[in-house]
């Protein structure tokens, strides 16, 4: 990436301001939307035992040094959830939190290594409700930023318009071309299918890498245009911390929400099983470990919590591209006080 000038320049500072003013009022906008409709703001550690136990997120880690103990090592955390979880286990029922967050490796105009999510969790309510949750967030954003549309790289959308609800299957079948259904989990059929599609197919990709590789090519960059689109309903597989559709277990209580082609949220009906949270945590660190070399360990703590949580529902958006939307930035660092200095 190329190196871009230092933030605090005058001269560059002078460009940033407005839109980043546009994130204050935003931030205060959002936060008394979700007070007025009863949310607790909650304050989760950055240090974190685990970053989190997802394939292809990675975590910064540290040492905690106390004086005459051991040294242990801490990660920051690359999502509020497990603190968020713990706290519905504790007896919260309406929480929310607006955390900076950590992912190594990730620097693009998108992806930042430190950036803000916005997290919030229903206890009780069923995943389909945070579309509405999701659909007054890009209204309230607008408002604050007295905007009309968002846009990014051309594209356009309505902010105050009702989200589009597509399943994962449908678009495979309306941007793919591919019944999903007749080739989920058969790794050979959807190789076929993606390499059809022009679709880079290496001799060592698992099913998942190609289901990515199909989403993020053929099928993420149509999402979101106009109005923002939820798809829901992602394969059981693709779908790590949520739990299965009752009446489809092969699939999952999963939405992402895409705005001008743009992941802007990814949404679960919570998993509450912790033998099978522990399952699919191990399953997905051996997976890390066979891409990677490296895995993470698991927060047992978690584990434990999950036997108390309530049925919930919470959501994570990425705050800082909900800016770039609004202010029509290109780049994050646009939306971003004091970006992390590039090496």
């Amino acid at each position: 990436m190329a190196q871009r000038a230092a933030f605090w320049a005058p001269e560059i500072f002078s460009t940033r301001r407005r839109g980043l003013l546009a994130r204050a009022r935003i931030v205060k906008t959002l936060r008394d939307w979700f007070d007025r409709a009863g949310f607790v703001e909650i304050e989760p550690s950055a240090l974190q035992v685990s970053p989190g136990n997802e394939t292809h997120i990675a975590g910064f880690a540290t040492k905690f040094e106390p004086l005459g103990a051991p040294p242990s090592t801490y990660y920051l955390h690359s999502s509020p959830e497990f603190d968020c979880k713990k706290l519905l286990a504790a007896g919260e029922t309406k929480i929310f939190s607006l955390a900076h967050v950590f992912r190594n490796g990730e620097r693009t105009r998108l992806h930042h290594p430190e950036f803000t999510m916005l997290e919030w969790y229903r206890a009780e309510a069923p995943y389909r409700a945070l579309i509405d949750d999701c659909a007054a967030v890009l209204a309230v954003a607008a408002d604050a930023a007295g905007v009309s549309e968002f846009s990014f790289a051309g594209s356009q959308l309505d902010p105050r318009a009702a989200p589009e609800i597509l399943s994962v299957t449908e678009a495979f079948a309306r941007h793919a071309g591919i019944d999903l259904t007749a080739v989920l989990g058969k790794r050979d059929a959807l190789a076929h299918e993606a390499a059809r599609l022009g679709v880079r197919v290496s001799a060592d990709d698992h099913w998942s890498d190609l289901f990515s590789k199909i989403v993020s090519q053929r099928i993420e960059p149509k999402l979101g245009h106009g109005r923002a689109t939820a798809l829901i309903d992602y394969p059981a597989s693709e779908a790590a911390l949520a739990r299965r559709k009752p009446e489809d277990p092969r699939f999952a209580e999963r939405f992402e929400l895409f705005c001008c082609g743009v992941e802007l949220a990814n949404a679960f009906g919570e998993l509450t099983d912790q033998n099978e949270q522990r399952r699919r945590f191990e399953a997905d660190m051996a997976e890390r470990a066979r891409i990677y070399g490296s895995s993470y360990p698991i927060d047992a703590d978690f584990l434990d919590a999950l036997a108390l949580m309530p049925p919930a529902s919470g959501c994570a958006l990425g705050f800082d591209r909900l800016v770039m939307l609004a202010t029509g930035a290109s780049h994050i660092e646009d939306v971003l006080w004091a970006p992390v200095a590039a090496p």
